[in-house]
């Protein structure tokens, strides 16, 4: 596995900690947990939507949480019908915990659960002061007539 050495980038930065921990994270080796599937589509510019396959889950078996610049889904589900007996079983009905990073200015708006699909709708939202802006050149000619 390659490793990286990010430690040059802090003598010459200040405030992207935070960057250099997602880097750290993202480097790191993946698990190889595909449950459960997922989809992640732009909608519009500035539009985001997460969609998880949940089948099996209800509403009260699934919690959706921010902290931070983490979205963090988590599926309890309840055992259910220990006597049932299965002669195939391809639905899988286990706990899960799925984590992504969001961006700054990325807030979550909403979530539905539709036929077995939990879709998370997320918007970027960039302040007025991050928004690019003109800036007006003065001329110092003005300034040298009025001296004059």
């Amino acid at each position: 596995m390659n490793t990286f050495d990010f430690s040059p980038l802090y003598r010459s930065t200040v405030g992207f900690d935070r960057l250099a921990r997602m880097l750290d994270t993202a480097a790191q080796v993946d698990t190889g947990s595909t449950y459960p599937p997922y989809n992640i589509e732009r909608v519009d510019d500035n539009d985001y939507r997460i969609t998880m396959a949940v089948a099996g889950f209800s509403e009260d078996e699934l919690n959706i949480e921010v902290k931070e610049n983490a979205l963090t889904v988590t599926g309890a589900i309840e055992k259910k019908d220990e006597e049932r007996q299965f002669l195939h079983r391809g639905i899988a009905e286990r706990s899960f915990e799925r984590k992504f990073q969001i961006a700054d200015h990325v807030k979550v708006t909403g979530a539905k659960l539709e036929n077995g699909l939990l879709h998370i709708e997320l918007v970027r939202e960039i302040p007025e002061a991050k928004k690019p802006r003109q800036i007006n050149i003065v001329s110092d000619t003005r300034k040298k007539l009025e001296a004059a």
